[in-house]
């Protein structure tokens, strides 16, 4: 099973940073919480950290975690480690994914997600 980390990035005003795969990426057109694969022996705040880096050129502070989810892709099966973080402002440049917004949880149901993620966005919606 694949471990991947998931990063609940949080802007201090109630809202959350979610990111659309692009075409050409497994998922593409579907919205995630960004993040992506540990590396061996690398903890999920660690990989965050450099993820976020990579993907969208920003520094965030992970420091809570929030769950985890398994879930099958065909042949891949997933475990998705959730981290709660915070944003130091700055500069996005997107990577891997052709949009951003930042969201309140009860705007996330309205976006096509990728699966694995559901259940996050259905425990910040508070449901």
């Amino acid at each position: 099973m694949l471990a991947v980390a998931a990063a609940i990035i949080e802007d201090g005003e109630g809202r959350v940073l979610v990111a659309r795969r692009k075409e050409g990426k497994s998922q593409a057109g579907l919205w995630e919480f960004p993040g992506g694969k540990l590396e061996p022996g690398e903890s999920p705040a660690d990989c965050l950290v450099r993820e976020l880096k990579e993907e969208m050129g920003i520094d965030i502070a992970p420091y809570e975690p929030f769950g985890e989810n398994e879930h099958e892709y065909g042949s891949v099966a997933i475990r998705l480690i959730a981290w709660r973080a915070t944003w130091r402002p700055g500069p996005i440049r997107l990577a891997d994914h052709d949009d951003y917004r930042w969201a309140r949880p009860d705007e996330l149901a309205a976006l096509a997600w990728a699966p694995a993620d559901i259940p996050f966005v259905r425990r910040l919606a508070g449901g």
